[in-house]
């Protein structure tokens, strides 16, 4: 996720402390799963640090990234937008619900019967695990969590959907060229926007949440 073991480091110390104020922050139950989003990325990049610190590996601190990455990921994203959506919008967030249940078993039963294995090649890791299907779970994967982000109601969430895909592209390029892991500027740049979200006016109706981030163009009367 980052270049280096200090860069995971540092990039997860700031992005968990981050998704601490967005918990704190969070005013109703149902926006906690979303909420926590920062906190969880900011976890994941701790455990890759460990992961660069023990020259990768079948270790620990492997399997942990793994488990946040495969099964969890596409599991908490979808269901914590459910929740947290308005009422209008659930309906349609139902496919990336039921995806993400179904990719996230498909991934918790191959990483319980298949190691995985970390590889540091220069600037980034390389995780390996054997998943069957691969390109039918990984299109799952991508509907249950980008997906869910782009179907929500809500405007932030929906502009946390476009720099996270546009993350994935830049941060796959980069790294089947072996240049460098930056997946931890974009974790960064979604948990300003998570932060940004939770702290939306208290008390607006479902229809001005939209906008509150990205103010809607007006018309002259």
């Amino acid at each position: 996720m980052c270049w280096s073991a200090a860069a995971d480091l540092t990039a997860g110390t700031a992005v968990a402390a981050v998704g601490v104020v967005c918990l704190a922050r969070a005013r109703r139950a149902r926006d906690l799963p979303v909420a926590a989003l920062p906190l969880l990325l900011g976890a994941h990049q701790l455990v890759e640090a460990a992961v660069w610190r023990a020259g990768g590996g079948c270790g620990p601190a492997t399997t942990a990234w793994a488990v946040i990455a495969l099964p969890v990921l596409p599991l908490w994203v979808p269901l914590g937008v459910l929740l947290a959506a308005a009422a209008g919008a659930r309906r349609r967030l139902l496919g990336p619900a039921a995806a993400g249940l179904a990719t996230a078993a498909v991934l918790a039963y191959c990483l319980a019967v298949r190691p995985v294995s970390a590889v540091v090649r220069g600037r980034v890791i390389g995780y390996g695990v054997d998943v069957p299907w691969a390109p039918l779970v990984l299109a799952g994967y991508l509907y249950a969590t980008l997906g869910a982000l782009l179907l929500a109601g809500d405007r932030t969430l929906r502009l946390l959907g476009a720099v996270l895909a546009a993350g994935a592209v830049v941060c796959a390029a980069l790294w089947r060229l072996e240049f460098a892991s930056t997946w931890c500027a974009f974790a960064a740049a979604a948990s300003m926007l998570v932060l940004g979200w939770v702290r939306r006016p208290e008390g607006a109706p479902d229809r001005e949440r939209d906008y509150w981030f990205w103010p809607p163009s007006t018309k002259s009367r």
